[in-house]
């Protein structure tokens, strides 16, 4: 299978080409920058004329890799999808080694999250620093990064429980508290966020693009920031961390992964919870049970174009499933379901399937390593690129942070 080549437009002005996995760089009179990934290791060769044009991530300001990964998952839609695995945060790359171990083969995207509780438990805030040692390393050997994180409730202290906290609730004068700028809640919030955003900086500043999941499952009724539907509801809240990270911590690294959980008695109808298109480069979708093909419909209509996939799964999708489904771009395994949810037939049966993409098959080796040379690369062209984004080392909550207004129906 060839993937497509394609191009990235953002602001600035040069263009990468991949020719055998060989970078070379190219001035465009336009003044705009494109990333031209080629085919893994194919021959052919792509002049920057001739690629489609792909859509530019939702934030204006993102890096170029944080653009040329968005645009390489827009460009697998319908004929690839990247196997993903989770691991939590105290157990560094546990889960996926032992995918490794199952199937002879890692698994294309690295999954972890910023946790909630203390000690030595799974789910650690004391393990951040080396988890972000980890996805340094995961991403410089060739995988995707995506991130999420169970959010300490605003009325609680780091560390927290699980039920306690995470799975808490809040009442509705606290919800609107917390979504009303300069209050006591909203400056806790603030604080709270503010100490994730000092970790994603270290990835930004290392050039290390990630998918970044906030508030996931938010249909759901199980976490403090779910089950909200409606303007004021959980999408207000993933619009107001898209602001605080974009517009106050400028973490252009990241790429914006909206999620919803499977509909059912627990979880509301996905359309109730969109935050707009201008929010979400990225629609997911998490499974742990059928993979229902209204399912599938669903998040592309609703996605409009945007590309769609499966943020979490305990069993994995078939290969006989994704030939029905092929728009699904990546999948990730929760954890220790890789092996509770999956026999070892059916996970050497996906991983070894013509349709994924391993961190080894050159359709993704190829792109993701042109996308860290190019890194390197623009490091000797300081003089050619824009300055960074400002700097804020210390941040400290901001009694009135912007909110970003409900998208007009």
């Amino acid at each position: 299978m060839k993937i497509k080549p394609f191009i990235i437009r953002t602001a600035k002005g040069w263009a990468w080409t991949v020719r055998m996995n060989t970078m070379r760089m190219i001035k465009i009179a336009t003044g705009v920058l494109a990333a031209v990934l080629g085919g893994g290791l194919s021959a052919q060769s792509v002049a920057p004329s001739t690629p489609e044009a792909v859509a530019d991530p939702v934030n204006p300001h993102a890096t170029p890799e944080a653009r040329a990964l968005l645009a390489f998952i827009q460009s697998i839609s319908g004929q690839a999808i990247i196997t993903g695995q989770h691991n939590y945060p105290n157990d560094g790359s546990r889960w996926t080694d032992l995918a490794l171990d199952l199937t002879g083969k890692y698994p294309g995207l690295f999954g972890q999250d910023f946790g909630f509780s203390a000690g030595e438990d799974k789910d650690s805030i004391l393990s951040r620093p080396a988890m972000i040692e980890e996805v340094e390393r995961q991403y410089r050997n060739g995988a995707v990064i995506t991130l999420t994180w169970h959010e300490v409730r605003p009325t609680d202290d780091e560390p927290v429980t699980f039920h306690g906290s995470v799975q808490g609730h809040l009442t509705d004068y606290e919800w609107k508290e917390l979504l009303t700028p300069g209050t006591p809640l909203n400056i806790r919030w603030c604080a709270q966020v503010d100490v994730v955003a000092g970790y994603l900086r270290q990835l930004r500043d290392a050039h290390v693009p990630v998918l970044f999941r906030a508030y996931h499952e938010m249909n759901g009724n199980w976490f403090w920031w779910g089950g909200r539907p409606g303007k004021d509801g959980s999408a207000q809240l993933y619009r107001m961390i898209y602001d605080r990270f974009v517009n106050v911590h400028h973490l252009d690294n990241l790429v914006w992964v909206w999620n919803v959980n499977a509909p059912s008695i627990n979880a509301g109808a996905i359309d109730d919870y969109y935050p707009g298109p201008q929010f979400a480069d990225i629609v997911t979708m998490d499974i742990y049970s059928e993979f229902k093909q209204s399912y599938y419909t669903g998040m592309l209509e609703l996605a409009a174009g945007k590309p769609i996939a499966l943020a979490e799964v305990g069993a994995m999708p078939t290969p006989e499933l994704l030939e029905r489904q092929p728009r699904w771009t990546y999948f990730m395994t929760w954890s220790e379901f890789i092996r509770s949810a999956n026999s070892l037939a059916q996970a050497n049966s996906l991983y070894h399937s013509p349709r994924v993409l391993n961190r080894d098959d050159p359709r993704l080796a190829g792109p993701m390593e042109a996308i860290r040379k190019a890194t390197a690369d623009r490091s000797s062209l300081k003089d050619e690129t824009e300055p960074s984004a400002p700097q804020n080392p210390d941040p400290s909550p901001n009694p009135d942070p912007r909110i970003i207004p409900v998208a007009p129906k």
